[in-house]
Protein backbone atom coordinates (compact mmCIF):
# COMPACT_ATOMS: atom_id res chain seq x y z
CA UNK A 1 0.00 0.00 0.00
CA UNK A 2 1.35 3.31 -0.97
CA UNK A 3 2.05 6.12 1.38
CA UNK A 4 0.80 8.60 -0.52
CA UNK A 5 -2.86 7.04 -1.18
CA UNK A 6 -2.99 6.69 2.76
CA UNK A 7 -4.79 10.04 4.53
CA UNK A 8 -2.83 11.91 6.53
CA UNK A 9 -3.46 12.05 10.07
CA UNK A 10 -6.11 14.50 11.65
CA UNK A 11 -4.76 16.86 14.63
CA UNK A 12 -6.97 15.17 16.60
CA UNK A 13 -5.61 11.77 16.14
CA UNK A 14 -1.86 12.37 16.34
CA UNK A 15 -2.88 14.29 19.57
CA UNK A 16 -4.52 10.56 20.94
CA UNK A 17 -1.55 8.81 19.49
CA UNK A 18 1.17 11.16 21.44
CA UNK A 19 -0.91 11.08 24.58
CA UNK A 20 -2.10 7.09 24.28
CA UNK A 21 0.89 5.91 22.36
CA UNK A 22 1.62 2.94 19.87
CA UNK A 23 1.54 -0.33 20.70
CA UNK A 24 4.34 -2.68 17.91
CA UNK A 25 2.89 -5.90 17.11
CA UNK A 26 5.24 -8.26 18.72
CA UNK A 27 7.94 -9.77 16.70
CA UNK A 28 8.65 -6.14 14.68
CA UNK A 29 12.03 -4.94 14.40
CA UNK A 30 11.16 -1.38 16.63
CA UNK A 31 14.31 0.06 14.57
CA UNK A 32 15.63 3.28 15.36
CA UNK A 33 13.87 4.56 18.62
CA UNK A 34 14.83 6.26 22.34
CA UNK A 35 14.99 3.89 25.77
CA UNK A 36 15.38 6.47 29.06
CA UNK A 37 17.74 9.02 29.56
CA UNK A 38 16.63 13.41 29.52
CA UNK A 39 14.05 14.82 27.74
CA UNK A 40 11.31 13.28 25.67
CA UNK A 41 12.33 9.60 25.71
CA UNK A 42 10.72 5.88 25.41
CA UNK A 43 9.42 7.17 21.76
CA UNK A 44 9.93 6.83 18.27
CA UNK A 45 10.06 9.15 15.25
CA UNK A 46 6.83 8.39 12.51
CA UNK A 47 6.84 10.20 10.05
CA UNK A 48 3.40 11.28 8.42
CA UNK A 49 3.67 12.93 4.88
CA UNK A 50 6.06 16.08 5.84
CA UNK A 51 5.54 15.98 9.63
CA UNK A 52 7.62 13.88 12.20
CA UNK A 53 6.09 13.00 15.07
CA UNK A 54 7.63 11.45 18.35
CA UNK A 55 4.89 8.32 19.67
CA UNK A 56 5.62 6.56 22.86
CA UNK A 57 6.13 3.51 22.29
CA UNK A 58 7.50 1.50 25.84
CA UNK A 59 5.62 2.60 28.96
CA UNK A 60 3.26 0.03 30.27
CA UNK A 61 0.64 2.31 30.07
CA UNK A 62 0.94 2.23 25.87
CA UNK A 63 -0.30 -1.50 26.32
CA UNK A 64 -4.23 -0.32 26.59
CA UNK A 65 -3.59 2.05 23.65
CA UNK A 66 -6.07 1.56 20.54
CA UNK A 67 -3.42 2.36 18.02
CA UNK A 68 -0.82 -0.47 17.08
CA UNK A 69 1.67 -0.37 14.33
CA UNK A 70 3.78 -2.91 12.42
CA UNK A 71 6.44 -3.17 9.52
CA UNK A 72 4.43 -3.41 5.99
CA UNK A 73 5.58 -6.64 4.34
CA UNK A 74 8.03 -5.08 1.89
CA UNK A 75 9.83 -3.21 5.32
CA UNK A 76 9.21 0.29 3.41
CA UNK A 77 6.57 1.56 5.82
CA UNK A 78 5.28 1.64 9.26
CA UNK A 79 1.56 0.52 9.34
CA UNK A 80 -0.53 2.43 11.74
CA UNK A 81 -4.05 1.10 12.91
CA UNK A 82 -6.64 2.39 15.29
CA UNK A 83 -8.94 -0.18 17.11
CA UNK A 84 -7.26 -2.74 14.37
CA UNK A 85 -8.17 -0.93 11.22
CA UNK A 86 -5.52 0.37 9.52
CA UNK A 87 -5.67 4.35 9.41
CA UNK A 88 -2.79 5.13 8.10
CA UNK A 89 1.12 4.81 6.76
CA UNK A 90 4.37 6.20 7.89
CA UNK A 91 8.37 6.55 7.25
CA UNK A 92 10.34 6.06 9.90
CA UNK A 93 14.03 8.09 10.17
CA UNK A 94 17.18 5.20 9.29
CA UNK A 95 19.82 5.01 11.57
CA UNK A 96 22.31 8.18 10.76
CA UNK A 97 25.72 7.85 8.94
CA UNK A 98 27.28 9.73 12.04
CA UNK A 99 26.46 6.71 14.40
CA UNK A 100 29.14 4.88 12.56
CA UNK A 101 31.83 7.14 13.52
CA UNK A 102 33.62 7.19 17.12
CA UNK A 103 35.91 9.85 18.68
CA UNK A 104 39.75 9.34 18.37
CA UNK A 105 39.21 8.33 22.06
CA UNK A 106 36.89 5.95 20.84
CA UNK A 107 33.84 6.97 22.23
CA UNK A 108 30.95 6.55 19.52
CA UNK A 109 29.54 9.33 18.30
CA UNK A 110 26.21 8.38 19.26
CA UNK A 111 27.09 8.95 22.97
CA UNK A 112 28.00 12.34 22.44
CA UNK A 113 24.68 13.29 20.48
CA UNK A 114 21.35 11.79 19.50
CA UNK A 115 19.38 12.05 16.19
CA UNK A 116 16.16 13.50 17.24
CA UNK A 117 12.82 13.90 15.10
CA UNK A 118 14.41 13.90 11.76
CA UNK A 119 16.63 16.45 11.25
CA UNK A 120 17.59 17.32 14.84
CA UNK A 121 20.59 16.82 16.64
CA UNK A 122 20.40 16.29 20.37
CA UNK A 123 22.41 15.92 23.02
CA UNK A 124 22.88 15.94 27.15
CA UNK A 125 25.60 18.48 27.57
CA UNK A 126 26.26 17.16 31.72
CA UNK A 127 24.66 14.06 32.32
CA UNK A 128 24.22 14.38 35.83
CA UNK A 129 22.27 16.51 37.98
CA UNK A 130 22.34 18.21 41.47
CA UNK A 131 18.62 17.35 42.20
CA UNK A 132 18.54 14.01 40.67
CA UNK A 133 20.42 11.47 43.74
CA UNK A 134 17.88 12.54 45.94
CA UNK A 135 14.29 10.98 44.75
CA UNK A 136 12.39 13.13 47.83
CA UNK A 137 13.47 16.29 45.71
CA UNK A 138 14.23 15.07 42.57
CA UNK A 139 12.07 15.95 39.54
CA UNK A 140 9.71 12.90 39.97
CA UNK A 141 9.46 12.39 35.70
CA UNK A 142 13.21 13.00 34.82
CA UNK A 143 15.42 9.80 34.11
CA UNK A 144 18.67 11.60 33.17
CA UNK A 145 20.77 9.53 34.39
CA UNK A 146 19.80 6.44 33.79
CA UNK A 147 21.00 6.29 30.38
CA UNK A 148 24.40 7.05 31.86
CA UNK A 149 24.13 4.18 34.30
CA UNK A 150 23.73 2.06 31.19
CA UNK A 151 25.97 3.01 29.38
CA UNK A 152 24.59 4.81 26.71
CA UNK A 153 26.67 8.31 26.82
CA UNK A 154 29.46 9.81 28.75
CA UNK A 155 28.77 12.34 31.94
CA UNK A 156 30.29 15.16 30.34
CA UNK A 157 30.24 16.34 26.64
CA UNK A 158 33.57 18.31 25.95
CA UNK A 159 32.85 21.46 23.83
CA UNK A 160 35.37 19.85 21.56
CA UNK A 161 33.53 16.67 20.98
CA UNK A 162 30.42 18.40 20.70
CA UNK A 163 31.45 20.50 17.61
CA UNK A 164 32.91 17.22 16.30
CA UNK A 165 30.15 15.33 16.35
CA UNK A 166 27.49 18.28 14.99
CA UNK A 167 30.28 18.81 12.09
CA UNK A 168 29.85 15.08 10.99
CA UNK A 169 25.87 15.16 11.67
CA UNK A 170 25.37 18.25 9.24
CA UNK A 171 27.89 17.34 6.52
CA UNK A 172 26.87 13.15 6.41
CA UNK A 173 22.87 13.51 7.34
CA UNK A 174 21.30 16.48 6.67
CA UNK A 175 20.67 18.32 10.10
CA UNK A 176 19.10 20.91 10.68
CA UNK A 177 19.44 22.36 14.46
CA UNK A 178 21.24 21.31 17.49
CA UNK A 179 19.17 21.24 20.72
CA UNK A 180 21.84 21.16 24.16
CA UNK A 181 20.27 20.73 27.04
CA UNK A 182 21.88 20.22 30.23
CA UNK A 183 21.65 18.70 34.17
CA UNK A 184 21.78 21.41 36.63
CA UNK A 185 25.35 21.46 38.32
CA UNK A 186 25.60 23.48 41.39
CA UNK A 187 27.05 26.37 40.26
CA UNK A 188 24.34 29.53 40.40
CA UNK A 189 24.98 29.74 36.41
CA UNK A 190 22.40 26.16 36.67
CA UNK A 191 24.28 25.14 33.76
CA UNK A 192 24.68 28.84 31.11
CA UNK A 193 28.90 28.56 31.38
CA UNK A 194 29.10 25.09 29.78
CA UNK A 195 26.55 25.69 27.27
CA UNK A 196 28.28 28.83 26.34
CA UNK A 197 31.61 27.08 25.75
CA UNK A 198 29.73 23.99 24.13
CA UNK A 199 28.01 26.97 21.59
CA UNK A 200 31.12 28.60 21.08
CA UNK A 201 32.74 25.61 19.84
CA UNK A 202 29.98 23.99 18.04
CA UNK A 203 29.59 27.43 16.07
CA UNK A 204 33.44 27.41 15.24
CA UNK A 205 32.87 24.52 12.63
CA UNK A 206 29.84 24.39 11.49
CA UNK A 207 26.64 26.99 10.82
CA UNK A 208 23.93 24.90 12.52
CA UNK A 209 20.86 27.00 14.64
CA UNK A 210 21.37 26.10 18.12
CA UNK A 211 18.68 25.94 21.37
CA UNK A 212 20.38 26.05 24.57
CA UNK A 213 18.27 24.87 27.50
CA UNK A 214 18.86 25.18 31.32
CA UNK A 215 16.99 26.05 34.60
CA UNK A 216 17.24 30.38 35.00
CA UNK A 217 20.50 31.47 35.91
CA UNK A 218 21.44 33.42 39.21
CA UNK A 219 21.96 36.89 36.57
CA UNK A 220 20.19 37.92 33.45
CA UNK A 221 23.87 38.44 32.26
CA UNK A 222 24.16 34.95 30.92
CA UNK A 223 21.22 35.24 28.00
CA UNK A 224 23.33 37.60 26.20
CA UNK A 225 26.90 35.66 27.04
CA UNK A 226 24.77 33.08 25.32
CA UNK A 227 23.90 34.68 22.65
CA UNK A 228 26.84 35.93 21.77
CA UNK A 229 28.37 32.52 21.76
CA UNK A 230 25.97 31.64 19.09
CA UNK A 231 23.09 30.18 20.94
CA UNK A 232 19.71 31.70 18.65
CA UNK A 233 17.15 30.43 21.05
CA UNK A 234 16.29 29.34 24.89
CA UNK A 235 14.27 27.50 26.62
CA UNK A 236 13.82 27.74 30.34
CA UNK A 237 11.38 24.59 31.36
CA UNK A 238 8.32 25.19 33.81
CA UNK A 239 7.43 21.48 33.47
CA UNK A 240 4.32 22.55 36.34
CA UNK A 241 2.38 25.70 36.04
CA UNK A 242 1.51 26.09 39.36
CA UNK A 243 2.97 26.08 43.08
CA UNK A 244 1.02 23.32 44.54
CA UNK A 245 1.99 20.46 41.45
CA UNK A 246 5.63 21.83 41.69
CA UNK A 247 5.96 21.40 45.07
CA UNK A 248 4.67 17.50 44.40
CA UNK A 249 6.29 16.50 41.51
CA UNK A 250 9.44 18.59 41.50
CA UNK A 251 10.32 19.57 45.14
CA UNK A 252 13.74 20.68 44.65
CA UNK A 253 12.94 22.51 41.21
CA UNK A 254 10.58 24.47 42.92
CA UNK A 255 13.03 26.17 44.26
CA UNK A 256 13.26 28.30 41.83
CA UNK A 257 10.19 30.50 42.26
CA UNK A 258 7.86 31.07 39.13
CA UNK A 259 8.86 34.56 39.64
CA UNK A 260 12.19 34.21 39.02
CA UNK A 261 11.44 32.32 35.83
CA UNK A 262 8.84 34.85 34.89
CA UNK A 263 11.65 37.67 34.99
CA UNK A 264 14.48 35.12 33.25
CA UNK A 265 11.72 35.00 30.86
CA UNK A 266 11.10 38.77 30.17
CA UNK A 267 15.06 39.52 29.69
CA UNK A 268 16.03 36.47 27.81
CA UNK A 269 13.30 37.70 25.24
CA UNK A 270 14.55 41.15 25.34
CA UNK A 271 18.04 39.24 23.72
CA UNK A 272 16.92 36.31 21.51
CA UNK A 273 13.58 38.15 20.66
CA UNK A 274 9.97 37.15 20.92
CA UNK A 275 8.78 33.22 20.19
CA UNK A 276 12.55 32.41 20.65
CA UNK A 277 12.40 31.71 24.12
CA UNK A 278 10.11 28.59 24.83
CA UNK A 279 8.99 27.06 27.69
CA UNK A 280 8.39 22.81 28.55
CA UNK A 281 4.79 22.33 30.01
CA UNK A 282 3.88 18.60 30.62
CA UNK A 283 0.15 18.57 30.72
CA UNK A 284 -1.19 15.63 32.80
CA UNK A 285 1.39 16.29 35.77
CA UNK A 286 -1.77 17.61 37.85
CA UNK A 287 -2.32 21.49 36.79
CA UNK A 288 -5.44 21.58 35.38
CA UNK A 289 -6.59 22.47 31.56
CA UNK A 290 -7.85 26.37 32.84
CA UNK A 291 -4.21 26.46 34.87
CA UNK A 292 -2.15 25.77 31.73
CA UNK A 293 -4.14 27.72 29.31
CA UNK A 294 -3.47 30.90 32.14
CA UNK A 295 0.04 30.46 32.09
CA UNK A 296 0.44 30.01 28.59
CA UNK A 297 -1.70 33.17 27.45
CA UNK A 298 0.86 34.80 29.94
CA UNK A 299 3.86 33.52 28.59
CA UNK A 300 2.43 34.15 24.80
CA UNK A 301 1.93 37.80 25.81
CA UNK A 302 5.43 38.40 26.98
CA UNK A 303 7.05 36.50 23.77
CA UNK A 304 7.56 32.99 25.28
CA UNK A 305 6.42 29.85 23.31
CA UNK A 306 4.63 27.77 25.83
CA UNK A 307 5.41 24.07 23.91
CA UNK A 308 2.50 22.15 26.29
CA UNK A 309 3.17 18.64 25.68
CA UNK A 310 1.76 15.55 26.81
CA UNK A 311 3.31 13.69 29.61
CA UNK A 312 5.02 10.37 29.20
CA UNK A 313 5.56 8.06 31.81
CA UNK A 314 9.28 6.79 31.89
CA UNK A 315 10.43 3.50 33.22
CA UNK A 316 12.39 3.71 36.30
CA UNK A 317 10.98 6.82 37.03
CA UNK A 318 8.98 7.36 40.60
CA UNK A 319 6.03 8.39 37.95
CA UNK A 320 6.53 5.50 35.75
CA UNK A 321 3.01 4.30 36.93
CA UNK A 322 1.77 7.69 36.66
CA UNK A 323 -1.70 7.76 34.35
CA UNK A 324 -1.09 9.39 30.51
CA UNK A 325 -3.15 12.87 29.98
CA UNK A 326 -6.12 13.15 28.36
CA UNK A 327 -6.59 13.34 25.00
CA UNK A 328 -9.65 15.12 24.92
CA UNK A 329 -8.54 17.84 27.37
CA UNK A 330 -4.84 18.46 24.57
CA UNK A 331 -7.20 18.65 21.81
CA UNK A 332 -9.21 21.26 23.50
CA UNK A 333 -5.91 23.45 25.14
CA UNK A 334 -4.24 23.12 20.91
CA UNK A 335 -7.16 24.27 19.82
CA UNK A 336 -6.95 27.39 21.76
CA UNK A 337 -3.21 27.66 21.63
CA UNK A 338 -2.68 27.22 18.11
CA UNK A 339 -4.00 30.10 16.51
CA UNK A 340 -3.39 32.06 19.91
CA UNK A 341 0.36 31.56 18.77
CA UNK A 342 -0.46 32.18 15.32
CA UNK A 343 -2.06 35.35 15.41
CA UNK A 344 1.58 36.88 17.95
CA UNK A 345 3.30 35.68 15.15
CA UNK A 346 5.01 32.86 17.19
CA UNK A 347 4.11 29.78 14.45
CA UNK A 348 6.10 27.03 14.84
CA UNK A 349 8.21 28.18 11.40
CA UNK A 350 8.99 31.39 12.19
CA UNK A 351 11.32 29.87 15.54
CA UNK A 352 15.12 29.95 14.77
CA UNK A 353 15.69 26.63 16.37
CA UNK A 354 14.28 24.46 19.19
CA UNK A 355 11.73 21.91 20.43
CA UNK A 356 8.87 24.17 19.22
CA UNK A 357 10.50 24.62 15.86
CA UNK A 358 11.17 20.96 15.76
CA UNK A 359 7.33 20.20 16.81
CA UNK A 360 8.10 16.62 16.92
CA UNK A 361 6.63 15.68 20.64
CA UNK A 362 3.81 17.75 20.38
CA UNK A 363 0.89 18.16 18.09
CA UNK A 364 0.29 21.96 19.12
CA UNK A 365 2.43 22.56 15.78
CA UNK A 366 -0.54 21.27 13.61
CA UNK A 367 -2.95 23.90 15.70
CA UNK A 368 -0.98 26.85 14.20
CA UNK A 369 -3.24 28.02 12.28
CA UNK A 370 -6.00 31.33 11.92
Amino acid sequence: MSLNKMNVLTQTQLTHMQSQGVRWVEGNDVGLSRHGGAGPTDHKALTFASQTVMIPLFSDQVKSSPFSAKKSDDNEQILIFEHDKLISAAQSPSTPAFYKLTTKEGIPYSKIATLHSNDVLATTVLQTCVRYRNRETSCQFCAIEESLVNGKTIAHKSPQQLAEVAKAAVELDGVKQLVMTTGTPKTLDRGAAVLVASARAVRAVVDIPIQAQCEPPDDDHWFQDLKDAGVDALGMHLEAVTDRVRKKIMLGKASVPLTRYMSAFVAAVAVFGKGNVSTYILAGLGDTEEEILVMSQQLIAIGVYPFVVPFVPVKGTPLEDYPMPDNAMLDRLFTVLGPMLYRHGMASETLKAGCAKCGACSSLKSYEKP
